[in-house]
């Protein structure tokens, strides 16, 4: 990995890194929320009479937050390394490439680990 400019303004990085901070906080309060909900509307569910539908219902939005807890996950992970690529002195360099990450990219998404580029690759192989 080619090492290029690294980004180190110290009080730009502690925003970042206070950015970063909050969105884990939030990604894991939504994860808490939801495991909270799932349990609550299976514990309600065992204790009431209740159709097919109703279950059909539940199932359905139980699916959809499942969808939703797997992508918090991953970007719950591209937060912690974010974090982790700060305290290293990396923050701003693709994990892939090693190239620096345009500070638009960063501003938009303060958890970014690779460029436009590599991102779309990575999502299209899988």
């Amino acid at each position: 990995m080619r090492n290029q400019n690294p980004i180190t303004d110290a009080a730009y990085l502690e925003r970042k890194r206070r950015e970063l901070t909050g969105l884990r906080d939030r990604l894991r309060k939504a994860s808490d929320t939801v495991v909270a909900e799932a349990a609550g509307l299976e514990r309600e569910s065992s204790l009431q009479a209740h159709e097919f539908e109703d279950d059909a219902q539940r199932l359905d939005m139980l699916e959809k937050e499942a969808h939703l807890l797997v992508r918090d996950a991953k970007r719950l992970a591209q937060v912690e390394r974010a974090l982790q690529k700060i305290a290293e002195g990396t923050y701003g360099l693709s994990d892939v490439s090693g190239q620096r990450i345009p500070d638009d990219r960063l501003e938009a998404m303060p958890d970014a680990i690779n460029t436009v580029a590599e991102q779309e690759t990575s999502e299209r192989i899988g």
